[in-house]
């Protein structure tokens, strides 16, 4: 009995120790693109300090990594995990949604903060300085909302003077 849970063992180490040679494509692109939320929207300093610590590791084009990011299967489950959030909002590439999309990712923004789903608990048990204090939370959901209410207020006003200029 003892000599196959050594074998067991031996065979398990063999295979972690491979699996760390298959590593995922890191996610190490631009953050402040031409397509940056801040080229499209105003994001006051102290708003866009949040976003940084708390949201652009998952939601935009470059991640700081850890140092257990290095180790399979970890970085595995943080590549997936980098890329969902990406795929649900990227910072980096908010310009290229239409005025649509750009508004309800606003809505969703401060939706999601103001019911304290983002950041995930999974990111904030590691990364403590990305915990949201109730200030914070209400200073990012008011931008969310404003912003929100002044592209769509731009938007009306554009469309309203293209219609009076026919």
């Amino acid at each position: 009995m003892m000599k196959i849970v050594k074998i067991g063992l031996w065979i398990l180490l063999a295979l972690l120790i491979f699996i760390q040679f298959i590593r995922p494509e890191k996610n190490s692109g631009e953050i402040y693109t031409e397509s940056f939320i801040c080229n499209v929207v105003d994001v006051p300093e102290n708003v866009e300090q949040i976003l940084r610590v708390s949201c652009y590791d998952c939601h935009s084009d470059s991640t700081v990594y850890p140092w257990y990011a290095n180790v399979q299967p970890v970085a595995w489950w943080l590549n997936d995990h980098i890329k969902d959030g990406k795929d649900e909002l990227n910072f980096s590439t908010f310009k290229k949604r239409n005025l649509k999309g750009q508004l309800k990712k606003l809505k969703e923004i401060a939706k999601m903060v103001e019911k304290r789903e983002m950041p995930l608990e999974s990111y904030t048990y590691i990364h403590k300085d990305a915990i949201l204090n109730p200030q914070q939370i209400k200073l990012v959901a008011d931008w969310a909302k404003k912003t929100y209410d002044k592209l769509l207020a731009d938007s009306l006003a554009k469309t309203s003077k293209t219609v009076e200029e026919k």
